[in-house]
């Protein structure tokens, strides 16, 4: 019962994390398109949470197409894979228990 319950919270607060991530690679994104002053704390923010993310990515998958950059897709693609699947796993996993 313990169990069931600390794995439903592990996947509701995983859901959680997933989620607020894709937000801010969407914000990131779209902030990257206005050319926004680099000094800005906001902007600093943003890259220091996406850019690792994109360097690890663009390490193994070319992302640059047509001049236009899509390690933010990929992320968010793979963000979406692991809520569906891991997180849907770890509530099926729970009600088993």
């Amino acid at each position: 019962m313990i169990l069931s319950t600390f794995v439903q919270a592990f996947a509701q607060i995983l859901h959680m994390v997933i989620s607020i991530y894709i937000w801010v690679v969407i914000i990131a994104a779209l902030v990257s398109w206005v050319r926004p002053d680099p000094y800005n704390p906001i902007v600093q923010t943003l890259y220091r949470l996406t850019e690792p993310v994109y360097a690890w990515i663009r390490r193994y998958i070319p992302t640059v197409v047509g001049g236009i950059d899509l390690a933010p897709l990929i992320v968010i693609f793979g963000l979406q894979f692991i809520d569906l699947f891991f997180v849907k796993l770890l509530f099926q996993l729970s009600m088993g228990m």
